[in-house]
């Protein structure tokens, strides 16, 4: 019952009330009437148009949103609890209308099968369905971890191996974008068989350099200073093409 957002909604309304130091004014009739108006306007508000959820029923659904409890197990249960009967569109519809809230948890396809094994393990055994929603919750949550972990291990091995291909095609003399060697602070270019190099500065410019091959050591041919690789680039798609003395 402590789980019922009535329960708080009745008692921060009468925990401002109670703040008046005035003794007199909490026993007015008239404060205790606007009190009791903002009561019976918070719960309507609260039961909005889901009529059917009273007391513990929208509470105990809303905890098990992602744990993919069969719909006929919920119905079963919570029309064991106070309140009119529901049907297995009345539990399904409620349910997504708490997937579909604002930063809402949305269940993941992936753990479908997982959610299910431990939720038969459970209930032959006789576990009751709070417990189980509880024990699905932390084993989602688990998991959820583990995915995250495994999807940024994946992503890593990913951009790692998309280094080392464009380090590959840069020293191997093909054409590529600006391409880092390691953790140089230099980046690489080649267009039209000619390479060139971006060389950080003091003042976060670059300087753009014509040279002969990927190298730090070389002084190559200065081309300009540029506020970003975005200018470099635009300035290199222009000269690329063009004749250029030997240097």
């Amino acid at each position: 019952m402590i789980n019922d957002d009535r329960i708080w909604a009745i008692q921060a309304i009468l925990s401002d009330y109670v703040k008046s130091p005035s003794l007199r004014h909490l026993r007015d009739p008239h404060s205790l009437m606007k009190v009791a108006k903002d009561i019976v306007k918070r719960l309507d508000h609260h039961a909005g148009v889901w009529q059917k959820w009273e007391g513990e029923r929208e509470a105990l659904l809303k905890s098990a949103v992602g744990c993919w409890i069969p719909i006929e197990t919920l119905r079963d249960y919570l029309n064991r609890l106070p309140g009119p009967s529901l049907t297995l569109t009345d539990v399904a519809q409620r349910l997504r209308a708490f997937q579909e809230e604002p930063y809402a948890y949305s269940p993941n396809d992936d753990l479908k099968n997982g959610c299910l094994a431990l939720f038969a393990k459970e209930k032959a055994e006789g576990t009751e369905l709070p417990a189980i929603i509880g024990l699905l919750s932390e084993h989602v949550e688990c998991e959820e971890e583990r995915l995250r972990v495994e999807r940024e291990e994946k992503y890593k091995r990913m951009r790692q191996l998309e280094r080392e291909a464009a380090e590959q095609r840069l020293m191997s003399g093909a054409d590529c974008k600006w391409t880092q060697l390691g953790r140089a602070p230099q980046w690489y270019c080649r267009t039209n068989g000619r390479t060139y190099r971006l060389t950080p500065t003091s003042d976060k410019r670059w300087d753009l350099h014509r040279v002969n091959a990927p190298s730090a050591e070389e002084n190559g041919h200065h081309i300009g200073r540029y506020r970003g690789r975005g200018d470099a680039t635009k300035i290199v798609a222009q000269i690329a093409y063009q004749a250029e003395p030997r240097f």
